[in-house]
Formats: C-alpha cells, sequence, structure tokens
C-alpha cells in the first residue's frame, strides 16, 4: 500500500493526462482503461466542470457524486446512472461538430517511432495471428477525428514499442513530417503523448519522430532507452514527471479511485 503522498505511477500516468485537458473540451474515454478513466475524471471534476465527458459512449454527470463507483468495461451497464444521453455510434461518427475539440485515449499493442500504433494482433499474418487484440473498431475513426489523441499502455517494453508495426489500427504520423496527416486530409491533429509507466513520450515538431519528454521519479533516461525497440530522440534535458499535488491525490483516492486499481 502506497504512503498518503507517495504516487505510484499509475497515478502519475493518470495525472499527466488531466494536465492536458481544459474546460469545454469533449473527452472520450473510450474503452474505459482505468488510467484515462481516471485522468479524465480527474480533470473535471478539479477545474473542467464544463467538459463533456464520454464515458461508454454516454455522457456522463459526475460531478456531484461523492465517489465515483468502479465499473467494468465500455459495455458496463452500470455507467448509464450518471447518464445525460447517449449517442449511437453512427451519430459520433457522422456529427464532427463534437469532436474538432475532442480528446481521445488509445491503447496499443504495438507503437513505432512516428505513433503509429497497432490493436490488432501481433504475426505477420493475419489469417494466423501469435496474439489476436481487441481489433480497430473505434479507433480509427476517434484518432482521426478529435482535435487530439494519446497513447497508453501498462507496460513499457521493446515488445510495445517497435521498429515496425504488424498492423495499424491507430494512424500516427506516418513515415514522419508535420505533415503527414494533412497530406491525407485527416481532419484531427494526432497523437501528442504517450504515456507509460516509465515516461511520457512527446513528438518533434518537423520530423514528428518520438521525443522523451520526461521519466518517472525512480526511473532513469538508459532505463527508457533499454526497454524501446528503436531509437528516441533524448533532448539535452530530461525533465522528472511532475507528481500530482496533494488535492489531485486526494481526489484520485477518496472519489475516483477508492478500490485502489492505480495503486495495485
Amino acid at each position: 500500500m502506497q504512503s498518503e503522498l507517495q504516487a505510484t505511477n499509475r497515478e502519475i500516468m493518470a495525472t499527466v493526462l488531466a494536465r492536458d485537458l481544459a474546460d469545454g473540451e469533449w473527452v472520450e474515454v473510450g474503452a474505459n482503461l482505468p488510467v484515462p478513466r481516471a485522468g479524465v475524471l480527474l480533470a473535471h471534476l478539479l477545474w473542467g466542470p464544463n467538459m463533456t465527458v464520454m464515458i461508454a459512449m454516454t455522457k456522463a454527470n459526475v460531478l456531484n457524486e461523492p465517489v465515483i463507483e468502479e465499473f467494468q468495461l465500455i459495455t458496463d451497464q452500470r455507467a448509464t446512472r450518471w447518464a445525460e444521453a447517449y449517442y449511437l455510434h453512427d451519430d459520433l461518427v457522422e456529427n464532427m461538430k463534437f469532436r474538432r475539440k475532442g480528446v481521445f485515449f488509445a491503447g496499443a499493442l504495438q507503437i513505432d517511432r512516428y505513433g503509429n500504433s497497432n490493436l490488432i494482433g501481433i504475426g505477420a499474418d493475419y489469417r494466423a495471428l501469435k496474439f489476436r487484440g481487441p481489433g480497430a473498431i473505434g479507433v480509427c475513426n476517434a484518432t482521426v477525428m478529435n482535435s487530439r489523441f494519446h497513447l497508453v499502455v501498462n507496460a513499457h517494453d521493446k515488445r510495445i514499442f517497435v521498429p515496425k508495426c504488424d498492423f495499424v489500427s491507430a494512424y500516427g504520423w506516418g513515415s514522419g513530417g508535420k505533415d503527414a496527416r494533412t497530406r491525407l486530409g485527416l481532419p484531427g491533429g494526432g497523437p501528442r503523448y504517450v504515456v507509460t509507466p516509465l515516461a511520457v513520450m512527446d513528438f518533434e515538431d518537423e520530423s514528428k519522430r518520438m521525443r522523451l519528454k520526461s521519466v518517472h521519479p525512480g526511473v532513469s533516461v538508459q532505463q527508457v532507452l533499454d526497454n524501446t525497440g528503436f531509437e528516441l530522440l533524448v533532448p539535452a534535458q530530461v525533465a522528472v514527471t511532475e507528481t500530482p499535488s496533494a488535492d489531485e491525490l486526494r481526489v484520485l483516492r477518496t472519489r475516483i479511485d477508492v478500490q485502489g486499481a492505480l495503486r495495485n
């Protein structure tokens, strides 16, 4: 069990995501993964009362909930207790007015140096995958249509950070260049951060190659490099990821993650 003031790496990850979010934005939790969900709710409760928070395709109103009870997966109907509205999938795909100021979060089986990612499966032959992932449904359109997205993974190793993805389910920056997405007519802004239990990465402005932004407390730059399967850009000075404030940690532990999913 962590002390009252010592944040876990998952709590740090959630706080990194929260601090990128602004009041008034449309924010899609997507597959309801614990870290992105906690980050979104943290921002919503502390400084984003006018954010539109989409949980399990449901526009949620949780501002006055003393404790946001745990629920599972995107299909868990318990999330509807907070519903203000429900959007059919086709409504989200076709109605761009929401997503022009939207933020999305995606997991990945593989990520390459330009932020292209794979949720389809591992293996050269799609007919005989070594490992089958959850697939690309929802991820393709959400990572294109929203103003930006973040890649969030629960491990940082060379199986995930690879020179080339076996498949691409979410297009990042292609083969590089800041015009990689506009050349294809993609409306969204692309991936901003890659957040892992070791570090935060972003993308260099011109080349759009992945760059080390910060390492979490107790993690060295070399540890990140040793667990990445391609060459990361590393600035001369690498910051240590800012930890949650006492107030952020209190809200995480007493309202959002009471059961301690981020502390296990």
